[in-house]
């Protein structure tokens, strides 16, 4: 659990942020100088000008009213910046071991988890900026934090890199399953890694609640205007030369056909993304398709989204699974009687599949 309270004065308004937050991955939304990376840094004790209450997993970080003020370094929060903000004199090896306080199995279970063994010997400069970030999130992993900041950790990188970080912070999140705080810009990423989602504006929360929940307010229907992405950290299971595609399997276990791209070896972690807009839905098993992927699911919500209607659909056969979200007219959804609960059809076209 994690409780703010906090105040902080800001250039052109106040931050006021007060909730309470399950463990988990919290998405932070909204437009640029809503105080999001404010947020953040108060939490994790970079400005002492904040005020209020801070309280994760029991411990106090900060009780102005009791004059307790946890210095940065002693709360036990690890902080993941935009730019990494790594050592240039220090090899990975040496990033990721700083603040670990001589705990190596942490160091090695850190990197383990975001796979660096080839590059430890490497300095940053000779690094990409996704081994960057991810050398910076092994960093933050291995001082075993209570709670994780992440500033838009993919957002100074290109969307093939964006692609090869998403199934890393996945496995961050399932296997660590330390609580964090995500900013991000990006719907489709906060849907695929959130169980819960604060938008803020002008440093106060406008809304707060499932991520799919929130689809149809103000603000997050303007972010997803542009299109809403389902992103699936996968695996590749094999290529059909032959036939022209390769096969991956989603987390549910099914298999999804994209374009070959025989370059990838079997086994190798990837990023699906495929617009919620590209999603076929029929209430009947569908025949005759060239569409190679067609999907049971079970609708458990609908939402109207600006002018759209958006469904959340989880796999029939797993439930636990990551669903699909699908966007409709409202005239197709109301032809259709498409209701939760219901048990439809998707179909998805290999070449609406794009795969990093």
């Amino acid at each position: 659990m994690i409780e703010l309270d906090v105040e902080l004065p800001l250039a052109s308004y106040r931050l006021k942020v007060g909730t309470r937050l399950p463990g988990g991955v919290t998405a932070v939304m909204g437009p640029s100088g809503a105080g999001k990376t404010s947020l953040l840094e108060a939490i994790a004790g970079l400005r002492p000008a904040a005020r209020g209450r801070v309280v994760v997993a029991g411990e106090v970080l900060l009780d102005s009213a009791s004059g307790i003020a946890t210095p940065p370094e002693a709360r036990r929060v690890g902080y993941v910046p935009q730019d990494a903000g790594l050592f240039p004199h220090l090899t990975a090896r040496d990033n990721v071991r700083f603040g670990a306080r001589g705990d190596t199995q942490a160091v090695e279970s850190a990197i383990a988890t975001l796979e660096l063994g080839h590059l430890l010997e490497r300095r940053p400069a000779t690094l990409s900026g996704g081994e960057k970030q991810r050398v910076a999130l092994a960093r933050a992993l291995a001082t075993r934090p209570r709670l994780l900041l992440l500033d838009e950790p993919l957002a100074a990188l290109d969307v093939g890199l964006r692609g090869r970080i998403l199934p890393y912070l996945t496995r961050v999140r399932d296997e660590w399953r330390t609580p964090a705080l995500y900013v991000t810009h990006n719907v489709g990423e906060a849907l695929a890694l959130s169980t819960r989602m604060l938008l803020l504006r002008e440093g106060r929360i406008e809304a707060e609640g499932a991520p799919f929940d929130l689809l149809a307010s103000p603000a997050l229907a303007t972010a997803s205007e542009p299109g809403l992405d389902n992103l699936f950290a996968a695996h590749v299971r094999g290529h059909d030369v032959e036939g022209g595609v390769t096969i991956v399997d989603l987390p549910s276990g099914q298999g999804l056909s994209v374009p070959l791209a025989a370059s990838l070896s079997p086994g190798s972690a990837v990023t699906l993304a495929v617009r919620a807009e590209d999603v076929i839905v029929a209430r009947q098993a569908p025949q005759g398709l060239s569409a190679r992927n067609v999907f049971e699911v079970t609708i458990e919500a609908v939402s109207r989204s600006g002018a759209d209607a958006t469904l959340r659909c989880a796999p029939a056969a797993r439930r636990a699974s990551p669903g699909w979200m699908v966007r409709v007219t409202p005239s197709a959804a109301a032809a259709l009687e498409l209701a939760v609960g219901q048990t439809v059809f998707l179909a998805v076209k290999s070449h609406s599949v794009r795969l990093t």
